[in-house]
């Protein structure tokens, strides 16, 4: 059988546990039994684990116990986990893991883990668009990926948040069994099989300015409430009642982007949204939102988002 190791402890993410082991065991189910997966939980102790919301898990073993060879080892995230190190028994487990099997990852933030581990230096990763920053900070040798809902790097495997677990265990499992296989528990599990695009098209767009009452916010907020208009740099500059040399300047300290990069993010942020909440033809939402035009909405969307409109509509209109 393929044996799977998946890492858990004190305030894990429920759903990081649970989503990647259901699609393992919905797998079972297409696959011949000799080829079929076998999955362990793992913690600092065996027992009862506490996760974050509150429901407990089942550790079937403790890590000074779990010494067999996995084919796969994975380490779910937690909210804690950007925030403190683990338990070092966790960290010893996934390094003595990790060099024994065949591949091994994270889900969410236990990419954080691996990284108290030593198993990210050099190496491409991805985390939840909210801490990804902050990996790569903490682990400035990681190759940090903002925007992957998963990544491969050699044996190593890391995910995105939350949900993304189910997506790199459908990865792993089409690895494993083809693409066949993987739709198959994919249509079981009502997913996709093969999300498209990144996490920006999951994340808050844009954040509010530090200052709101700094000319910069000023401009922010110009921009949201004036989308569809031409927006130059002289023209917010004047809004700002700055020269705009030095608007240019301020603008970027301040808000850590040029004002041409914020008003094509804002403008991709309206688009968003009109196309959750509405039909308005693609040529509209393009003009409204000051596109100009449907081919150059499209453009941005898919250097943004890696999804075209039609595509993000698809998925997120709100029925």
């Amino acid at each position: 059988m393929r044996t799977v190791a998946i890492a858990i402890f004190p305030g894990v993410q429920a759903l990081d546990v649970a989503g990647p082991v259901d699609v393992f065991a919905e797998a079972n189910a297409f696959i011949a039994t000799k080829d079929a997966y076998a999955i362990t939980l793992v913690a600092p102790d065996a027992g009862a684990v506490r996760t974050s919301n509150g429901t407990r898990l089942f550790a079937d073993l403790s890590c000074d116990d779990a010494r067999e060879h996995f084919d796969t080892a994975l380490v779910a995230g937690g909210p804690r986990l950007p925030l403190e190190a683990p338990d070092p028994r966790l960290m010893r487990w996934l390094a003595d893991v990790a060099a024994h099997c065949d591949r091994y990852g994270s889900i969410c933030t236990g990419a954080f883990a691996l990284g108290h581990a030593g198993l990210i230096d050099e190496r491409h990763v991805t985390t939840h668009w909210q801490n990804a920053s902050q990996l790569a900070q903490q682990f400035p040798r990681a190759k940090v990926e903002l925007d992957r809902i998963h990544i491969r790097d050699g044996r190593l495997v890391t995910s995105a948040g939350v949900t993304a677990g189910i997506d790199v265990a459908l990865a792993l499992v089409a690895e494993d069994h083809g693409a066949r296989v993987s739709l198959a528990v994919a249509k079981r599990l009502v997913v996709f099989a093969q999300r498209r695009g990144g996490q920006s098209q999951f994340s808050p767009y844009l954040s509010a300015p530090a200052d709101e009452t700094s000319p910069v916010a000023k401009v922010q907020a110009y921009v949201m409430e004036h989308i569809g208009e031409t927006l130059t740099v002289d023209k917010l500059a004047q809004v700002a009642g700055m020269s705009a040399r030095n608007f240019a300047r301020s603008f970027v300290q301040l808000a850590d982007m040029t004002p041409h990069e914020f008003v094509e993010r804002a403008r991709v942020d309206a688009a968003r949204n009109a196309l959750e909440s509405s039909d308005a033809p693609m040529k509209t939402v393009a003009y409204d939102c000051g596109f100009g035009t449907a081919d150059r909405m499209r453009i941005v969307f898919m250097r943004r988002l890696g999804v075209s409109p039609n595509d993000y509509r698809t998925s997120f209109r709100n029925r």
